[in-house]
């Protein structure tokens, strides 16, 4: 979990979003190998979104908007 509310650097934030692309990529194979059968999931944008969201969450992330 992420122990700070201080925002993250930009190579920081590219870690963990590469980190987090990287685990989403992985799973959504095995989802369309698995559920879908071998099937090219069409819906792939929105699995990836909510994966990536639950596995940020899960890390104690969370994005905030933008700074005024």
């Amino acid at each position: 979990m992420n122990d700070t509310s201080a925002p993250l650097t930009p190579e920081a934030t590219l870690t963990v979003v590469l980190d987090i692309l990287n685990k989403a990529a992985e799973a959504h194979g095995v989802h369309e190998a698995t559920v879908l059968g071998g099937v090219h999931d069409d819906e792939w944008p929105q699995w990836y979104a909510e994966h990536m969201v639950a596995n940020l969450e899960a890390h104690g992330y969370q994005i905030v908007g933008p700074t005024p």
